[in-house]
C-alpha cells in the first residue's frame, strides 16, 4: 500500500521547514479531477473552496495544498499555481492551474516567524511522486499537533497518515489526513485514547470530560483536521461532494472531541478514474480510509519541538 498514490494520476509531495517547525503538503491530480468538498469545523482557512461546490462552473481541479502556517501558509498555493502553470496545466489557453488550499494553525508549536511560502510551495510540487507517501511529521504535518484542551505544555505531537481501502470490484479508496485537532485520538478498535491532551503526571487528561466540566483552558481557534480522500471511481461533481460528506465520518470515530468552534475540520474528496462502485460502498471505504489515516498520523509522529509522540526512532 502506498497510500493516496494508489490512486493512478494522484501525485504527492512535501516540504518541511524542521527549523521553523512547519511545512505544506501537495496533492497533484495533472489530468484534472472531479472534486467535491464539505467543512464541519469552525476556525477554517481556505482559498479557492468555491471551485467544489457543485453550482461552480469547475468541471476539475488540479491540485490541493495543505500547509501551516495559519493565513500565511495560504502562500503557498500561489507556487503550486506556478509550477502546474510552467507545465502548461490548467483552464483556458493561456494555463491557469485552479488550486484547493487549506491551513491549519502550528504558530503556537513552530516558530512564530515561519511559514510555508510560495517558494516551498513550488518545492512541494516539484517533489510530487506517484511512490509511497512519506508519512508522520513531514509536509504540513511538520508542526501538526493534538490534545490542546489544556493548552501546548499537554499537547502530543501528530502529522500525517495516509491509507487505501480496496473494494471487491477492485475500486480503491484513499484518504491522507493532516491532524491538528484540539481533541484526542480514539482507536474506535478499543474505544481508548492513543494520543491526546495529558496531565502532569504524563496521564491522559480525556479532553471530552474536561469540555464538560468546564474545567479546561480557554478555547482558541488553532486547530484544525485536514483530509483528501480520492477513488479511481468515476463520479460526478455532486457525487463527489457527497463522498466528502460521508468520509467525515471517520474524523467522528477517531476524534472527541471534534468538529468544534475551536477547529477548522474538513475534508475534500477527488475522483479520478472510469472504476464503477456505488456512492454508498465508497462512502463506508472512505469513512475506513478517513480513521486509519488519523491514527497513522499520530502513531507514526515522533517526538519534535519539546512534544511527546508515539513513533519511536
Amino acid at each position: 500500500m502506498k497510500g493516496l498514490t494508489d490512486i493512478p494520476g494522484i501525485l504527492v509531495g512535501h516540504a518541511s521547514d524542521y527549523d521553523g517547525l512547519t511545512g505544506c503538503t501537495v496533492i497533484l491530480c495533472e489530468r484534472g479531477a472531479v472534486a467535491g468538498g464539505e467543512i464541519r469545523g469552525f476556525a477554517t482557512g481556505t482559498a479557492e473552496w468555491d471551485l467544489l461546490s457543485p453550482q461552480h462552473v469547475t468541471e476539475r481541479i488540479h491540485a490541493v495544498v495543505f500547509a501551516g502556517g495559519s493565513a500565511f501558509g495560504l502562500e503557498a498555493a500561489a507556487g503550486v499555481r506556478r509550477f502546474l502553470a510552467h507545465k502548461g496545466i490548467g483552464v483556458t489557453d493561456i494555463p491557469v492551474p485552479l488550486v484547493v488550499s487549506a491551513i491549519l494553525y502550528d504558530l503556537a508549536f513552530a516558530k512564530a516567524s515561519a511559514h510555508p511560502t510560495r517558494e516551498m510551495g513550488e518545492a512541494a510540487a516539484a517533489a510530487a511522486t506517484d511512490k509511497t507517501v512519506v508519512e508522520g511529521a513531514i509536509g504540513a504535518g511538520t508542526g501538526a499537533t493534538v490534545g490542546k484542551i489544556l493548552g501546548m505544555k499537554g499537547a502530543m505531537k501528530s502529522g500525517i497518515g495516509t491509507f487505501t481501502v480496496t473494494l471487491d470490484s477492485s475500486v480503491m479508496v484513499s484518504a491522507l489526513a493532516v491532524v491538528n485537532a484540539m481533541g484526542d485520538v480514539i482507536d474506535p478498535a478499543t474505544a481508548k485514547i492513543i494520543a491526546g491532551a495529558r496531565t502532569p503526571n504524563g496521564e491522559f487528561a480525556n479532553s471530552a470530560k474536561i469540555m464538560k466540566s468546564g474545567s479546561g483552558q480557554t478555547l482558541v481557534r488553532q486547530n484544525t483536521t485536514l483530509v483528501v480522500v480520492a477513488t479511481n471511481a468515476a463520479l460526478t461533481k455532486v457525487e463527489a461532494n457527497r463522498l466528502a460528506h460521508v468520509a467525515q465520518l471517520g474524523m467522528a470515530r477517531t476524534i472527541n472531541p471534534v468538529n468544534t468552534t475551536s477547529d477548522g475540520d474538513l475534508v475534500i474528496a477527488l475522483s479520478i478514474g472510469i472504476g464503477k462502485a456505488a456512492i454508498d460502498a465508497l462512502g463506508v471505504a472512505a469513512s475506513e480510509a478517513v480513521a486509519e489515516s488519523i491514527l497513522r498520523a499520530v502513531r507514526l509522529a515522533p517526538t519534535l519541538g519539546g512534544v511527546p509522540g508515539l513513533m519511536k526512532i
